[in-house]
């Protein structure tokens, strides 16, 4: 097993550990405190601060992992979510909206500081020339890691039913902490650290190519969650009539399926990456909540339209995911990567955000159909953003790398 590949095992583990625990803490905050009464829009309210800080983190975090090096952002993220799971394992009489709104911005920055550093690590540990393998290993990260967000999502259900609230996060506390101890041990001391010791100022991007990317992703991850992060598992427990068990048990398949066509999506893609299967598989996703939505308003069977429509809606996602991971991670600099993959994961948590907020508002207010037809308007802005990318795209350097690399 060579150096790299140990590294890369590293980094994955501490990557799916996270995980888990971040998918069980949002499917837990969100169905437990939708049992004590609150509103959806109350509940989205509590993941305010968990996507503003995530989008703060992701410029600062990679400022911070160029100058200090990847593996001590990976582990402040780790010991960052330890200490917001110790918050939210407070009495119940303290869990008041303030101080939930606080750990979960802890948990924000903890979730962008070990996204970016994952994500950065893979580029330093595949040579620029072997583009068909970085694709491969980035699909892989990032689909597994989708995956053990679903059964995260289960797990959050199951806990919650079995041990309580205070319960769960104290057990996904001391696991994430064995977690943490291993990871101060096994990671190299300058992973991604930079050489030039660049900036503050250098945190924005000066790449074309990055800045459209970007943009491209702030609508796709708005366009999901926008449905995703509230008003679908409300509206599964409150017009279906599903047991929180079930709630977490449905949105686990559905993000361990996604997941798994995330780290087979080179395969379908057959290797191609840049803007033409961008452009392609972006329009082929946006006719898919539009679909479900018309489906609804005919008063079809709502089990069917909106259980089928989210297995396809799931593939589509996952494989404009893939690209577009592998393309942000493809176009950073090889020196100081985590600038560039802070920036654009920026545009991500900025997505998020914007989407989580939609989905407690327009839920709230108009329903699930309405938050459908604004998931099909971000994913078509997206598609036309993506019109912007550069046929080609250089390597770090300079080197004009081909659209479609060998697999």
């Amino acid at each position: 097993m060579t150096p790299a590949i140990r590294q890369y095992l590293v980094i994955t583990g501490n990557y799916w550990a996270f995980t888990l625990t971040d998918g069980a803490l949002r499917m837990l905050v969100v169905l437990h405190f939708h049992a004590l009464g609150y509103s959806p829009l109350q509940i989205a309210l509590l993941f305010v601060f968990y996507e503003l800080f995530g989008v703060v983190t992701n410029l600062v975090g990679g400022y911070l992992g160029a100058r200090m090096g990847l593996n001590r952002t990976m582990n402040i993220g780790l010991l960052l979510q330890i200490l917001a799971l110790g918050m939210l394992a407070a009495p119940a009489a303290m869990l008041t909206v303030p101080w939930v709104m606080a750990a979960q911005a802890l948990s924000g920055i903890a979730k962008d500081l070990n996204k970016m550093s994952a994500k950065s690590g893979i580029k330093l540990l595949v040579p620029d020339t072997d583009q068909g393998k970085l694709y491969t290993w980035v699909a892989i990260l990032t689909g597994s890691k989708n995956t053990l967000k679903g059964v995260g999502f289960f797990l959050g259900g199951v806990l919650l039913m079995a041990v309580g609230f205070s319960g769960a996060v104290v057990a996904m506390a001391v696991a994430l902490g064995l977690v943490w101890l291993a990871s101060l041990f096994l990671l190299k001391q300058e992973l991604g650290k930079s050489k030039a010791k660049p900036k503050f100022r250098e945190i924005l991007s000066k790449s074309r190519a990055i800045n459209v990317l970007s943009a491209a992703r702030m609508f796709l991850f708005g366009a999901r969650d926008v449905w995703f992060v509230v008003a679908l598992p409300v509206y599964l427990h409150t017009v279906f009539g599903w047991d929180f068990w079930k709630v977490g048990a449905f949105m686990a398949s559905w993000i361990i399926g996604y997941g798994f066509i995330q780290t087979i999506a080179p395969r379908i893609t057959g290797g191609q990456e840049g803007r033409q299967p961008v452009v392609f598989w972006a329009s082929a996703l946006a006719l898919t909540p539009a679909a479900i939505a018309l489906g609804l308003m005919a008063e079809w069977s709502p089990q069917i339209v909106l259980v089928g429509g989210l297995l396809l809606f799931g593939g589509l996602f996952a494989i404009n995911s893939s690209l577009h991971s592998y393309l942000i991670v493809s176009y950073a600099r090889g020196d100081g990567v985590s600038l560039d993959v802070g920036f654009y994961y920026m545009s991500n948590a900025m997505g998020r955000l914007l989407g989580t907020l939609l989905s407690g508002w327009v839920f709230q207010a108009w329903g699930l159909i309405a938050c459908l037809w604004i998931s099909f308007i971000f994913i078509a802005i997206a598609a036309f953003v993506s019109l912007g990318l550069p046929r080609h795209h250089e390597s770090p350097q300079g080197s004009t790398q081909p659209e479609s690399p060998a697999n």
